[in-house]
């Protein structure tokens, strides 16, 4: 076993573990050119490293924000990003100890809920996550689809600059808010690394947003992606929509509109968007968007059971008493009582039991208890309970986060 420490990062070895994380991502150290960018996005706050003779061998990453929760509550939530070991230091213990490292810190400072994007589905159940919302991948024919002559779609859309989309959006996100379950807030530190190099002039991204009767409430960014080639001279370019929110159905529904209206395009690509986004039943030929994938997405982890659990709203249904273990964080381990009036720990015999990356599945709404149950997954000890559970936990929109981290 290899010796090494975990520990806080220092302000000197932020670009060190940049460096290390790109190398992990089979990218290039960053230049001094970027690096003077984006180095603001990558402050030594909330890192822990794992060192080794001084040098770092591994890196894991979060910042604070808020996430949105069924019943229109937000939460303070720990957005997990920038987790990485050296090549040949994996397999070593080198991710278990800088995840617990960081659990340890979340507990600490009382942050109830943590969220990542996994790269690799099979690392994060251990340390207590659960695919928590899913997104699908949508591929919509070009010149052939267009919206549905009832589909209401007022308002104007207009092209941003550069300048305009660097100034204008963050707060455009912020006004529309967090109006789905698992919706995130982003940050200050977050715009520059994730939006602005995209809306850059070097980026090529485009930035549209609609106005209706009370101003802009709704965006989109995408870029486009050149097809053409000896074969198809003719071929149009695919369409990569890459951010797109709105703040109602109406907004929504006349940035698609606009996206189906961009010329020499033979295709519309957006991956991540809403399970339940209706694209389809807005086009006059619904087989002109198939939904080619659907992935997990969010995936999140409960880090004061309690707090978490208290914090949402549940459907009207029998009570459930459930029993979850957690392994990492020991105190969350017990039974809590799960009904329409709120949640209490209870020492009351378990209907359902289950580890607490399946609480995380369950959380959002995304996944019911008879599923996870027939997956095995969720250990049922009182069989009226999954139905009861069902309800409980479920949601009227489908959970969704819509922020890449």
């Amino acid at each position: 076993m290899t010796a090494f420490d975990v520990r806080p990062i220092l302000g000197e070895e932020r670009r060190s573990t940049f460096d290390l994380l790109r190398r992990a991502l089979h990218a290039t150290a960053v230049p001094d050119d970027v690096w003077a960018r984006v180095g603001e996005s990558w402050p030594a706050e909330r890192k822990f490293g794992v060192f080794e003779g001084g040098s770092p061998i591994g890196i894991v990453s979060s910042y604070d924000t808020e996430i949105a929760v069924p019943g229109g509550q937000t939460l303070p939530v720990a957005a997990v990003e920038g987790v990485a070991v050296r090549a040949d230091r994996t397999r070593r213990g080198v991710l278990s100890a800088m995840m617990a490292a960081q659990l340890g810190d979340f507990a600490d400072r009382g942050v109830p809920l943590a969220v990542l994007h996994a790269s690799e589905p099979t690392i994060y159940g251990r340390f207590g996550y659960g695919s928590a919302a899913l997104g699908k991948t949508l591929r919509v024919a070009r010149p052939a689809a267009r919206l549905h002559e009832r589909v209401a779609a007022g308002g104007e859309v207009r092209l941003l600059t550069p300048e305009e989309a660097v100034k204008e959006i963050p707060g455009l996100y912020r006004r529309i808010g967090l109006h789905r379950p698992g919706m995130i807030g982003r940050p200050q530190r977050w715009w520059p690394i994730s939006h602005d190099r995209q809306v850059s002039a070097e980026g090529g991204h485009v930035v549209a947003v609609h106005s209706g009767p009370d101003g802009d409430d709704g965006f989109v960014v995408y870029h486009t992606v050149g097809r053409r080639s000896p074969d198809s001279p003719d071929h149009g370019a695919l369409l990569d929509v890459r951010d797109l929110h709105a703040a109602g159905p109406a907004a929504r529904a006349a940035l698609w509109r606009y996206l189906l209206s961009v010329d020499l395009v033979s295709e519309v690509y957006a991956r991540y968007r809403p399970v339940d986004e209706p694209l389809a039943l807005m086009l006059a030929d619904h087989r002109h968007a198939a939904t080619t994938a659907v992935e997990d997405d969010l995936w999140l982890r409960p880090v004061d059971v309690a707090a978490a659990l208290a914090a949402r709203t549940y459907r009207p249904a029998a009570p459930v008493v459930v029993a979850v273990t957690d392994r990492q964080l020991p105190a969350n381990t017990g039974h809590y009582e799960i009904g329409p009036e709120g949640v209490r720990r209870t020492e009351a015999a378990a209907d359902l039991a289950f580890d607490v990356d399946t609480l995380g599945m369950l959380y959002l709404g995304q996944w019911t208890a008879t599923a996870l149950a027939e997956a095995g997954r969720v250990d049922v000890r009182t069989a009226a309970a999954l139905g009861a559970a069902d309800e409980l936990f479920t949601t009227t929109a489908a959970p969704w986060c819509g922020t890449y981290f």
